[in-house]
């Protein structure tokens, strides 16, 4: 039996950046751009070109996807106004987009409310904004705005809406469920009833978790003919978030009564990067990982000692509701590590690192990381330490330089204008690998942690060449040890940019003190940058 296709729509870097905390940067949204890719999503809605700064930055040098279309987001055409003569939607059809979705009221109270137009002047807007976007060679698509809500109060009206895009060319019109307030049993129902009108392969989903139903509503949206899922990514979103494609994904490809029906962009083998994907997100919004999310989570397969444990190990089939390889994580018990084994073969597969599973190194690496992973270290995005770590365990990382010690001044004062001014100094003595004079370096910065990476990168002799374009470009810090106050474990994430290769990468320090932490990931950036350079030593880190 053939089955049909399943359309993945991550509205992450929009929806995702209305969470209460979460501020994108523009290389944020660029790197989780390449994680949704990679992961094999169908579109990727970017934003609102226009909306804000970051935004417009990002649709005028959009990302190259391998797999993804680039979508942008915005409104229709303003009542009382032509599509020619709106600034809003103009920005949108000049945007460098493959698709734009446009939301549009489907609830007739706020047509009239809102919008303070009529029913029919509402109607005229949708056709003919989307017409346009299909004139300009684009996929068009309408967000249905509160569309069951709408349905309740006047349902043939939202169904006028939903018709208005269909006919006017778009590929897709999503149902929302804007204040999360729908059950599934109402969804089920919905959707049917507006499938009479229109094909079930344009109808989207589009849900919120209000009611701790996102997942289950959107399910049931597909049970009942939607072949577009909305969703974002460790259901960042308003209010209580939105639908959680970190649990619909794997639920889809996993459970046979979606899994026998339908295909998505997602493979089996890129459903492995899962876990990996959702603690980029995390490390990239500065969170902590929800320990208890389902599929990801540090505790989806974990079992304490006992007799779940003893069951698991030999029949784990029958206790785990899906093998935890499948989506990139791993079994968690005291008594095992047969988990952990398979889950580093997977990383340094990926990183290039080809080993057999007897490789007689595995184990010290599997112990390396667990006991990092116990001091506070994280490697879920800091792919630049983990390779570090991995290849020092094989003997393959020269010993360029070695620290002989650091020291930071803050300084706050008055400088000759009268003005109260903070001054950061740092001074930093290295031995490069076979010199006997050690080299000392002394910069200023805006902060501790920028004068002592400028120190650090100002003079290291012969390997000055490999690393005068790289800069430090992010930073952001973690406390781990709750209730710590400053005495608290300090976890570090340092972001690196090399300006001639375009090449960026993620190293991370832990330690009780900020600046020794940052100062760790500073030197394992560099380190990185010399061993992917080739850069020659006369020793070895053992």
């Amino acid at each position: 039996m053939s089955r049909e296709r399943l359309y993945l729509f991550d509205t992450t870097l929009r929806d995702g950046a209305q969470t209460t905390g979460v501020d994108f940067k523009l290389a944020d949204k660029r790197r989780i751009a390449r994680v949704l890719d990679d992961l094999g999503i169908d579109y990727i809605e970017g934003g609102y070109p226009g909306a804000n700064q970051t935004d417009t930055e990002f649709f005028a040098a959009p990302p190259t996807f391998a797999n993804a279309r680039f979508t942008a987001f915005g409104m229709t055409k303003r009542p009382g106004r032509s599509v020619a003569n709106d600034p809003g939607f103009q920005g949108l059809l000049q945007s460098k987009a493959d698709a734009i979705c446009l939301v549009a009221k489907s609830w007739d109270y706020h047509v009239r409310v809102a919008l303070g137009c009529t029913n029919e002047e509402n109607l005229e807007a949708i056709h003919q904004s989307i017409s346009a976007v299909v004139q300009s060679g684009r996929e068009a698509m309408l967000d249905a705005e509160h569309f069951f809500d709408g349905y309740k109060a006047n349902r043939d009206y939202a169904r006028a809406v939903a018709k208005a895009a269909f006919e006017a060319g778009a590929r897709w019109v999503v149902l929302c469920d804007t204040n999360g307030g729908t059950l599934p049993h109402e969804v089920e129902r919905m959707v049917k009833e507006i499938g009479e009108v229109i094909p079930g392969s344009h109808l989207g989903i589009h849900t919120h978790n209000d009611t701790e139903n996102a997942v289950a509503n959107t399910l049931a949206a597909v049970r009942s003919g939607c072949r577009q899922i909305q969703g974002t990514l460790n259901g960042l979103g308003e209010r209580c978030g939105n639908a959680n494609m970190t649990s619909i994904i794997p639920t889809l490809l996993l459970k046979s009564e979606f899994a026998d029906k339908f295909d998505t962009g997602v493979t089996p083998e890129r459903l492995r990067m899962l876990t990996h994907a959702s603690r980029v997100l995390d490390e990239v919004v500065n969170q902590s990982p929800y320990r208890h999310a389902p599929y990801v989570g540090d505790s989806a397969f974990a079992t304490k000692a006992g007799i779940h444990a003893s069951a698991i190990l030999k029949d784990p089939e029958t206790y785990e509701h899906v093998p935890p390889e499948s989506v990139g994580n791993r079994r968690r018990m005291l008594i095992s590590d047969q988990g952990g084994r398979s889950n580093l073969l997977a990383e340094l597969t990926r990183l290039g690192i080809q080993l057999d599973k007897d490789h007689p190194r595995i184990p010290a690496m599997l112990e390396a990381i667990k006991r990092r992973e116990a001091e506070g270290y994280s490697y879920e995005a800091a792919d630049a330490s983990f390779e570090l770590l991995a290849r020092r365990e094989l003997g393959e990382v020269p010993r360029y330089f070695s620290i002989d010690s650091f020291r930071v001044m803050v300084e706050r004062r008055h400088n000759a204008n009268g003005e109260l001014v903070t001054i950061s100094e740092a001074t930093v003595k290295v031995f490069i690998n076979g010199d006997e004079e050690p080299l000392w370096s002394v910069a200023e910065g805006n902060g501790p942690v920028n004068a002592l990476d400028s120190a650090l990168r100002k003079d290291l002799g012969r390997y000055q060449d490999h690393i005068k374009a790289v800069e430090l470009v992010d930073y952001k810090v973690r406390i781990l040890t709750a209730g710590g106050g400053t005495e608290a474990v300090t976890r570090v994430l340092v972001e690196s940019h090399d300006r001639a290769s375009g090449d960026r990468w993620l190293t991370v320090g832990v330690s009780p003190n900020i600046i020794d932490a940052s100062f760790e990931a500073l030197v394992d950036s560099i380190n990185y940058k010399l061993m992917k350079d080739g850069a020659k030593a006369s020793a070895y880190v053992a």
